[in-house]
Order: C-alpha cells, then structure tokens, then sequence
C-alpha cells in the first residue's frame, strides 16, 4: 500500500484537532462526531484524503477525544456516557483545589492503557477470536452479574456506632437508585423517536439529556443548594499516588476497555462500571484518584481494543470503528493495522501533554471566577444544548434526571448505581 507521508502527517494533524473541539464540548460523543465525519467524506475526497486517510482522521479524532473529554466532566459537570462517573471524583478534587491533578491522572490512565493495550493487543485478539462467540450468548447474564457486584459492594457511609447490618440499608437504596435510573432509561430509549432537535447536528442521542441531568446538572443544583464556592486552583497541580495505585489503577482499567470492545451492543461506559468495580474500595482519597486513572485508561483501551476487534472478527463494535470500516478493509492488509497502531502511538502522546496543557491553564482561569455564578451558567448551557439537540422530550427526560441523580448524595451512595439508566435497558434487550 502506497502511503503518502506528508498526508498521512496532515490526516493526523486534522484528527486531532478535531478531537480537541470534540473532546471540550459537552454533548458530543465520540461515535456521534465519527458518524459526522463520516458523513463528510465526499468533502474529504474532494480535498484529496482518499478514504485511508479519512479513517486515519477518525481514528485520530476517535483516541485525542478519550484523552481530552475528562476536563469537561471535571470542570463543568458536562460528561459524557464514557466519563459519567468521573465527575464525582473530580468534582471533589476541584473543590480541594486540585482540579489540573484530576486532569493528570486521567491523562495517565489514558496512556498508561494505550501502552498496556499494544503489549496485550496480540494475545487477547487471539483469545476473545476464539471466545467471542461464547461470550456473545452470555452477554444479559454477564451485566447481570455485574450489577450484583455494584450492589453487593455497597456499604455506604460508615459512621460510630451504626449495627452491623446497617449495610443492608445501603444496599437497598442502591437497588432503589438502579431501578428508578434504569426505568428512566428505558422510557427514554423507548420513546427516543419523540425527540424533535431544533438544531441538527448528527443523529440525536437521548443519552445527552440522561447524562447530563443524572451526573452532571444534579451535581451542579447540589453545589447551588449548598452555596459551595470553589477553592483557588493550584497552577500546575503535580498528583500524589502511590506507584501500586497507579500500576493497579492501569491494569484493571484496560482490562476492563479490552472486555467490553469485544460485546455487541455495550458501550465503553460499561467498561468504567467494571473499572469501579475492580478497583478496591478503601476510604480514602487515594481510591478515588486510582478510579480516575482505571476509568480514562479503560476507555483508551476499550478505543484500541475496538480497532483490534475490527481486524479479527470484522466487527464494528463503537461508531467510530463502523465509520472506518465503512471506508476500507483494515483486514485485507496487516500494514494497515500497524500503521494504525502508529498512529495511536503517536497522537496518544500528543494527546497527553495536550490535556495536561489544557487543564493546567483552565484551572488557573477557574480561580478567578464566582463558582455559583459558572454552576448557574453551566446549567442554563445545558439547559440550552439539550433543548438545541434533543427538543422538547430530551428536556422533559433532562428535567427528570436531575432529582434522580441526587438520590445517590442523600442516600449516601455510590453514584456508579445510577448507570442503571444503560444497563437495565441493555440487560432487558438481551435477556
């Protein structure tokens, strides 16, 4: 295959910018801005990409995105399915005044798992060949059995002097808060025809008003409600984590992004929930700082894992990967899968010191501003974008959402409970 490298520097180059503008705003997945790309292909051919080079865009886009998406999440609340349950953890780093430390750390799982990921790349494409069609007819009983962990893993608060079985408590609550979210989410998917977007930007998704309102402008009405006002942030804010944490945080994370880039019909927001779960729960902040670096690295990895999956059973498992394959065969030409590998190595780092870049210096602008005065204006930013990219029934699901998500902080419960808005829908469709 004959490669041009001044185009394939340009492919990169433009993939990754792309990813930047992707990656910092709220409401835009990954899948859903490959789809727009795609779309755009015609434009792309007639500037001389040829479709090897548009997929190298993609896949560009595709990886900067899981780098840079965790500073949206951190610093407004806007998250994504992918980054959903990073806001908590970051949300209370930024109150101690370490929001760029959150920023790092998530940058270094994003890393951490492209290296572990290109190091397993070989022996797993090997063993989930061989093991997909297994897994496939077991996918319903496998999140089954996951959403028995979360549940049985939850001990809530601990304070003096509560009984023995006070955790029982807890664990009831938590299966209050995945049945009401998962309920929520299966009207929502069920009635996502009667989303009317009075802005066309893509495919609609009704996970923008889920999300957003269930970890995102919950979080945000709690900061208004108790007046909370952010603490300076540190300029360059170095993290502090013991090197097991880090190592361990790594591993599980892309163990769990390589699992899920192999089932149809699960996202790499099931991958974070399995990150959470393999994570070990200690009361401390250093759990939370090792959660953050399992959930960026396992949504890198899940990213790569999807690719590898494209290679060996010609299966598109994100939309990124159903863009690129709707381009070329990347199984035809074992070439092309190295040179794509290449090309994650090289904007992985890029993408790195970018994010670190970028949060740095959107922590030193957060220290010069009113806290409830951006909580109040990311709302209303969020209130507007849904009601732009989803109408009038992606607002009423928005509005819904948001007293769900504050259930977890009265209950004094693991937020994780509330992506039974995904789960119990997959589970049913399966099952």
């Amino acid at each position: 295959m004959d490669i041009s490298l001044p185009l394939l520097i340009v492919s990169i180059f433009l993939g990754f910018l792309l990813g930047i503008i992707s990656g910092l705003t709220p409401g835009i997945h990954v899948n859903n801005f490959a789809l727009i790309l795609l779309a755009l292909s015609s434009l792309f051919l007639e500037l001389g990409f040829t479709p090897f080079y548009i997929a190298v865009i993609i896949l560009s886009n595709s990886i900067t995105q899981t780098f840079i998406d965790i500073i949206p999440s951190v610093f407004l609340g806007a998250p994504e399915a992918d980054t959903a349950l990073a806001v908590m953890p970051g949300h209370a780093l930024l109150m101690e005044g370490r929001g760029g430390e959150a920023v790092r750390l998530s940058a270094l799982g994003c890393a951490g798992a492209v290296v572990v990921s290109l190091l397993l790349a070989f022996p797993l494409g090997i063993f989930f060949l061989n093991a997909c069609g297994a897994l496939n007819d077991y996918i319903g009983w496998i999140l089954v059995f996951i959403v028995i962990l979360m549940i049985a893993t939850e001990n809530g608060e601990v304070v003096e002097g509560q009984g023995s079985l006070v955790h029982l408590k807890f664990k009831m609550y938590a299966v209050v808060l995945f049945f009401i979210s998962g309920m929520l989410g299966i009207f929502a998917f069920d009635n996502a025809d009667k989303m009317s977007p009075l802005v066309k930007f893509g495919e609609p998704s009704i996970l923008l008003p889920l999300l957003s309102g269930l970890f995102g402008a919950s979080m945000l009405v709690l900061s208004l409600m108790t007046k909370s006002e952010i603490p300076p942030q540190q300029k360059i804010c170095m993290f502090v984590l013991p090197q097991k944490k880090i190592i361990r945080g790594i591993m599980t994370g892309s163990a769990a992004g390589s699992f899920v880039a192999w089932l149809p019909g699960v996202s790499s927001a099931v991958g974070t929930i399995i990150a959470r779960l393999l994570v070990r729960e200690e009361k401390d902040a250093d759990s939370s700082k090792e959660f953050l670096v399992s959930m960026s690295g396992a949504n890198t990895a899940n990213a790569i894992f999807s690719l590898i999956a494209l290679y060996t059973i010609q299966k598109g498992r994100s939309g990124a990967m159903v863009a690129i394959k709707e381009l070329i065969d990347v199984s035809r030409e074992f070439s092309v899968i190295i040179i794509f590998l290449i090309v994650i190595i090289l904007v992985s780092v890029v993408s790195y010191f970018t994010t670190i870049y970028l949060g740095d210096r959107i922590a030193g602008f957060l220290s010069k501003i009113n806290y409830s005065r951006l909580c109040a204006g990311v709302l209303v930013l969020l209130f507007v974008m849904v009601l732009a990219f989803t109408g009038g029934f992606g607002l009423m699901v928005f509005l819904a959402s948001i007293p769900t998500g504050m259930i977890a902080t009265f209950a004094k419960i693991r937020k994780t409970h509330a992506m039974g808005v995904i789960l119990l829908p997959v589970i049913m469709y399966f099952l």
